[in-house]
């Protein structure tokens, strides 16, 4: 297993040596997914150490709390960077993964995108578009891998005790336990193992999973 991490070594170390603790392999690298030449290199660096890619999970991420009735408040430079880390970085780690797949017979990919991509809801406007093209990229790449690459993703809803929910106002939090089914937040657990159910698949591709403790119906 690759780690990949931005701006926290010191995390993603930690989630390694876990999982060599589990008598796996791990490594860690550092990369900001929408630098393509970073891209590229992290590609290449799983391939030396392990000599293979078989599953590429794109759970980078970037929020900022914009509400959406303020316009003014969403800068282009805030835009940029909400399509370009939850956007342009998963079709480019894609594009890079995708290579060694197709070379190897095959390959699963899962998109990590969010209910604010199905409704219009989330921490912004440009996040919430930023999530909705990436569940499309998701189809379109099953599209354009099958059949020998499988694409699917999960739109998580509201999590507690993640760096993302903590971007959010208050208020939000609170709305969206209240207004989901379950009156809770969802399960990390739950997401995880869809990861690994999508991973494990050899029937389903281009499908789009809502885990929101029942918040959003698409």
């Amino acid at each position: 297993i690759c780690v990949n991490y931005r701006s926290h070594p010191e995390e993603a170390v930690a989630v390694a040596a876990e999982i060599q603790a589990l008598g796996r392999r791990a490594i860690v690298v550092g990369c900001d997914v929408s630098d393509r030449p970073a891209v590229d290199a992290m590609v290449a660096q799983v391939l030396t150490s392990f000599g293979r890619l078989d599953i590429l999970v794109n759970d980078a991420g970037y929020n900022k709390w914009i509400p959406f009735d303020d316009i003014d408040a969403l800068t282009y430079a805030d835009w940029n960077k909400l399509i370009d880390v939850n956007l342009t970085g998963p079709m480019l780690t894609i594009k890079a993964a995708s290579r060694p797949m197709k070379a190897q017979g095959g390959g699963r990919i899962v998109n990590i995108s969010s209910v604010a991509g199905i409704a219009p809801t989330g921490s912004s406007i440009g996040y919430a578009v930023a999530k909705s093209g990436l569940i499309h990229l998701t189809k379109c790449m099953a599209v354009g891998l099958a059949p020998d690459i499988l694409v699917n993703c999960i739109s998580p809803g509201y999590l507690e005790g993640t760096k993302m929910s903590m971007n959010l106002a208050p208020k939000y939090q609170k709305a969206a336990v209240e207004g989901s089914l379950l009156q809770r937040a969802a399960d990390k657990d739950d997401i995880a193992r869809q990861v690994v159910a999508f991973c494990a698949t050899d029937s389903i591709t281009g499908q789009t999973l809502a885990i929101d403790s029942g918040r959003v119906f698409h």
